[in-house]
């Protein structure tokens, strides 16, 4: 029987957490934890900016629906 790849768990608490991790770890079960609030990249951060000016600036084209498959 094939199963799935992918759990995800909500614990709660700590205490229930440290339990899961050490449940998973005695049955030899990879897993990992996020980090949370992981910032986004910088570049990427930057080049949304710029963009955001450009279109503030009215810097920015305009493509009528009808043309999208054209």
């Amino acid at each position: 029987m094939k199963t799935p790849d992918t759990i995800i768990v909500h614990p709660g608490n700590e205490d229930k957490f440290v339990a899961l991790k050490a449940i998973l770890k005695a049955l030899k079960i990879k897993f990992e934890v996020p980090k949370k609030n992981k910032p986004y990249n910088p570049e990427f951060v930057a080049k949304i900016l710029k963009s955001k000016e450009q279109f503030k600036k009215g810097d920015y084209s305009v493509i009528k629906t009808e043309d999208l498959w054209k």
